[in-house]
């Protein structure tokens, strides 16, 4: 979900002010997805997948131009 009001607008999880980018620096950081879930026990597993698959279509959709 995006916002404009909440979280100036970065993707966070549907229901809640705890954004995508935290998680993933979480799981990052070598959190397990239990891990996460222990610290927002609000989260659900599917919440912590939907996180990993907005990160991978972010990453399909960038463009990497190679400069000489």
């Amino acid at each position: 979900m995006v916002d404009p009001g909440i979280l100036d607008g970065k993707p966070a999880i549907r229901g809640t002010r705890i954004s995508v980018e935290l998680v993933l620096e979480l799981l990052g950081r070598g959190y397990s997805a239990s891990d996460v879930r222990g610290q927002y026990d609000h989260l659900t597993e599917e919440d912590i997948r939907a996180c990993l698959a907005y990160a991978g279509e972010v990453l399909k959709s960038e463009r990497v131009y190679v400069l000489p």
